[in-house]
């Protein structure tokens, strides 16, 4: 896919893995538009994006609300006239076990993490395929395959909704092809401003039982996201890719 004045739109692209896509898809001169709650920390990436001679839009949105979603893709039409890429990041984890839970936790955790995939998805498809084309990558979870282990930070809620990306991910692949290609991407233990309780107290422990001795970085997600928004010729769809240096024990 030629990246010459195409743009991409970012859920969660604040901070930890959403912002390391921002900068892998702007390295690669993509215009980028940042849908995040966290204004200062998404500004502050806005920036950074601009810095690189690339144009930024930040729009501050709950992805979990299905009517802001509509609003944002209205506005990037309007602003920008089309959408190339999208990037599903925006998630929340959640600790509490099946039987401490509320129902709201629950709703919320699974609004965050896997509605807010089919709000945006929904919202930009349209636009897709009415230009002829366009990537969709969804940030799933390695918890979608194990459950959840000791060296995870959320639970069962969590890793429902992020299993849930993968059977829509494969669905979608089915449904908007061969227009729009669309992929999930599981990272294993990341280095991120969500997860730095864990890995700063665990992380020489945890790189151990890694193939590859060390924790991912952000920087390692977005090269795989870069990789499958860009790729031509791209025959890669439907797939979800597990990112996590090989995590032979959990």
């Amino acid at each position: 896919m030629s990246t010459e004045r195409k743009v991409a739109v970012v859920t969660g692209g604040a901070r930890g893995i959403g912002r390391g896509c921002v900068h892998a898809l702007a390295d690669r001169g993509f215009d980028i538009v940042l849908v995040d709650l966290l204004l200062p920390e998404m500004q502050r990436t806005e920036a950074e994006v601009v810095e690189k001679g690339r144009k930024a839009l930040c729009l501050q949105a709950d992805v979990a609300d299905h009517g802001r979603a509509k609003e944002v893709a209205a506005t990037v039409k309007d602003r920008f006239g089309r959408c190339d890429v999208l990037v599903n990041d925006a998630g929340a984890g959640n600790p509490t076990g099946i039987l401490e839970i509320t129902e709201e936790a629950f709703d919320r955790t699974i609004a965050v993490n896997l509605k807010s995939c089919f709000n945006y998805i929904q919202a930009f498809a349209p636009m897709m395929l009415a230009q002829g084309g366009g990537r969709i990558v969804s940030m799933s979870s390695l918890n979608a395959y194990t459950g959840g282990v000791t060296s995870a930070v959320s639970r069962f809620s969590y890793a429902a909704a992020k299993a849930g990306i993968i059977g829509m991910t494969k669905a979608l692949a089915k449904e908007l092809g061969p227009t729009i290609a669309i992929n999930a991407v599981c990272p294993g233990i990341i280095e991120t401003e969500r997860g730095n309780s864990l890995t700063k107290s665990r992380g020489p422990v945890l790189a151990q039982k890694i193939a590859l001795e060390r924790l991912g970085t952000p920087a390692d997600v977005a090269q795989l996201v870069a990789f499958l928004a860009t790729a031509e010729p791209n025959f890669i769809t439907g797939q979800a890719i597990v990112i996590d240096g090989f995590q032979w024990e959990i």
